[in-house]
């Protein structure tokens, strides 16, 4: 960008940023992208401001930020993603007998884009469109599991980040850090009334190519009827569905 290279410079911090799984300090950018260190300074303190960086003050260490991430949740919308989970969806819709969907990070939230409904069950308020506080769902819960956990500090720094629909969800940064725990050690997400009183759901991440969260797999069920091994066969079903979502869109196990 010849003609433009400030523009160029920020988009290289973005690259950059996006490129390493750990926020970084601003000399280690500077130095890697021969950039001048004072460019970097102001180039990250416009970045900061407009929301695409997230300053972590305490580490003095620059991530990618909330509206980075809508970006990429933008470009996880297209019509690319649905065409390929929208076969896929039905098919997990035929094999649980339960509603399906797909959602997306949008910043603290997340947005579904395909609801799947099976036959005879009623209709959810996770319809297409829809966009709910990722840490009430289990959609949003496994993205937020797949981001470095400086990310996620970014995204929800206090208190004030979280909001509820009910009398159950999690509301603290300490609450969201011990779920996002078990959820990486699980494999998969869980949650029950924090969304719907009476429904439960399970999903699982979806990567790309680069191995980064783009989507979640999801399945909702009535939670008294369903015990803890359909839970488990559901849980299963969804992984794999999010698994081969994620192989249709060029990931590789390591």
């Amino acid at each position: 960008m010849a003609n433009a290279p400030a523009a160029g410079h920020a988009l290289a911090i973005l690259s950059y940023l996006a490129r390493h799984a750990e926020p970084m300090p601003a000399a280690a950018i500077a130095r890697d992208l021969r950039l001048p260190r004072s460019s970097v300074y102001h180039l990250l303190a416009v970045l900061v401001s407009e929301g695409f960086v997230a300053h972590l003050t305490d580490e003095r260490r620059y991530g990618l930020g909330v509206a980075s991430f809508e970006l990429g949740s933008a470009y996880s919308r297209q019509a690319p993603l649905r065409r390929i989970a929208r076969t896929l969806l039905a098919r997990l819709v035929d094999e649980t007998t339960h509603n399906a969907h797909l959602a997306v990070l949008h910043g603290r939230d997340v947005l579904y884009i395909i609801e799947d409904r099976a036959a005879g069950r009623p209709p959810l308020v996770t319809d297409v469109g829809v966009r709910l506080p990722a840490q009430l769902t289990a959609s949003g819960l496994a993205m937020l599991a797949a981001l470095p956990r400086q990310q996620v500090r970014a995204l929800f720094p206090s208190g004030e980040a979280f909001v509820r629909r009910h009398a159950t969800g999690i509301v603290s940064p300490g609450e969201l850090r011990a779920a996002l725990v078990d959820v990486r050690q699980r494999g998969y997400a869980i949650e029950e009334g924090s969304v719907t009183p009476g429904f439960a759901s399970v999903a699982a991440a979806v990567r790309d190519h680069n191995g980064h969260s783009v989507a979640a797999v999801a399945v909702t069920f009535p939670a008294s009827t369903v015990d803890g091994a359909e839970r488990a066969r559901l849980a299963a079903a969804a992984v794999h569905i999010a698994e081969e979502l994620s192989r249709r869109l060029g990931f590789r196990q390591p």
